[in-house]
């Protein structure tokens, strides 16, 4: 269409006017029916909050995303925005987005009125069709829909009553747009009253003078189940009024964290020369998929996807920290790196009372051990508590080593040399992964081997020390009997 830049060249045109929820709906059904994705890159939502979101789109209704911290809220709010038309024409100078052939303000009307078909068009971008505020407890009236301005009032010597001296809100100058109430629980509840008649009736009031303002907002808030019993509710009138309430979860399995993790990281220029295997990557997510089910985390806090997102960019910076020391060209994640991720784990996690005690590191190590033992069986044989006495065990010929009052000591920042003839010196491990993981990679056999001798420890089989240095590996029953 081409771009008018008059009302007259406009009429012209086969520009119709419409609301934003007719024009949203219309341009999700073709892409429905081309069968083109509406919102690409949020995994997992396939077939449970997209299909919900795309329903209500249709509807045309004010819209509630409801969900913990970390659930791309306000992600699939931004991604609205895709359904827009490219460009809508508003009556040049207008605050409120005027449609030249549909204006809603006094200013709008009253140009056209004095200027006709030679009333200046301008042209908006569905980019700058976008308006997000965050629900504080300090936010007003006068933030969201306007206010009375009496320096405008004087100089026009105009009454309070008259709508030309009224300082627009955030509500109206996102007349035709998408208007996002972030965390609206925390939103006072006379504020939230305010929205009731602009919700339904498409009217405001200022300082007590109604206006009518037929207000064509596509309204998405987002809420924290959290915020219902901690700091806020919505009050029940608007709940009334808000048409479909969509609750957004977590990634449902390790697949799904991986691909939102990979999608997400800001990857370093060193990054190229880091090597991370597929075991890494499930290590780190099933660490988060541990803290949501710990009983040292608050549940209700929830564990947001951003931790395991923060953690991979900590994982990459310990092994990059690692190639500054030595002066490598390349290396493997490692084991031990994992412990530079507690940083970017503890800031993450709302702690109960029993995990306040232990202390943020130690919950956070707890997390990564955890991950580790969860892991081990799918790909080392499983562990089995009893085991008979004439039955020969796959990890007996690497236990007797340690048995034997040896001991294994990793430094963190070891050369890859050094670090590999430790590992391979130690009988019996190296076996072990050619045995039960024969197509494991060259580059990735350390990483597995070190693995190894984390599940060992997780299950009981050996101890891990932690030092300023580095790990230290020794036989769990020697130090028993030496306690006594």
């Amino acid at each position: 269409m081409t771009k008018a830049q008059t009302l007259g060249e406009l009429k012209k045109t086969k520009y119709q006017p419409k609301s934003i929820q007719d024009e949203l709906a219309n341009n999700l059904r073709e892409r429905i029916k081309s069968e083109v994705p509406t919102f690409d890159g949020l995994h997992g939502y396939e077939h449970t909050v997209i299909p919900d979101l795309e329903r209500a789109i249709l509807s045309g209704h004010a819209i509630n995303l409801l969900g913990l911290r970390g659930q791309a809220k306000t992600r699939l709010a931004r991604k609205m925005t895709r359904l827009l038309d490219e460009w809508v024409p508003v009556v040049s100078g207008s605050e409120i987005n005027d449609d030249p052939l549909n204006p809603i303000s006094k200013y709008a009307i009253e140009k056209i009125e004095k200027l006709g078909d030679e009333t200046p068009i301008e042209w908006l971008h569905r980019d700058d069709r976008f308006f997000e505020k965050l629900a504080t407890p300090d936010v007003t009236v006068a933030d969201l829909i306007g206010d009375v301005d009496p320096i405008k009032a004087a100089n026009l010597k105009l009454s309070y009553s008259d709508e030309r001296v009224i300082h627009f809100g955030m509500i109206p100058r996102a007349h035709r747009c998408i208007f996002v109430l972030n965390e609206l629980p925390d939103l006072q509840a006379r504020i939230q009253v305010a929205l009731f008649s602009i919700l339904q009736e498409k009217e405001i009031q200022i300082r007590g003078f109604k206006l009518r303002l037929p207000i064509e907002t596509q309204f998405v808030f987002t809420a924290n189940p959290e915020d219902y019993t901690n700091r806020g509710s919505i009050v029940t009138p608007l709940k009334d009024r808000i048409g479909s309430q969509i609750l957004t979860h977590y990634p449902h399995s390790i697949e799904i964290a991986k691909a939102i993790t990979k999608q997400e990281v800001k990857y370093s220029v060193a990054a190229k020369k880091i090597h991370v295997p597929e075991l890494a990557h499930d290590v780190l997510e099933q660490i988060a998929f541990e803290a949501r089910k710990s009983e040292y985390i608050d549940t209700k806090s929830g564990v947001s996807t951003r931790m395991s997102i923060t953690a991979f960019e900590n994982l990459l910076s310990t092994a990059e920290r690692r190639l500054l020391i030595s002066g490598e060209a390349k290396t493997c994640v490692r084991m031990s790196d994992f412990l530079g991720i507690i940083p970017a784990i503890n800031g993450k996690l709302e702690l109960v009372y029993e995990g306040e005690q232990e202390g943020a590191e130690q919950i956070s190590f707890h997390l990564i051990n955890q991950a580790v033992k969860t892991l081990f069986p799918k790909y080392f044989p499983e562990i089995k508590k009893l085991v008979k006495d004439n039955e020969e065990g796959p990890y007996d010929r690497l236990l007797e080593w340690f048995y034997g009052d040896n001991e294994l000591f990793l430094e963190d920042t070891l050369a890859e040399t050094v670090y590999r003839d430790t590992l391979l010196n130690v009988p019996g491990l190296e076996q072990l992964i050619a045995t039960h993981q024969p197509k494991c990679d060259t580059n990735e056999k350390l990483f597995f081997m070190e693995f190894l001798l984390w599940g060992l420890e997780a299950h009981k089989k050996l101890n891990k020390y932690r030092t300023l240095e580095g790990f230290q590996f020794k036989d769990g029953l020697g130090s028993l009997l030496s306690g006594f």
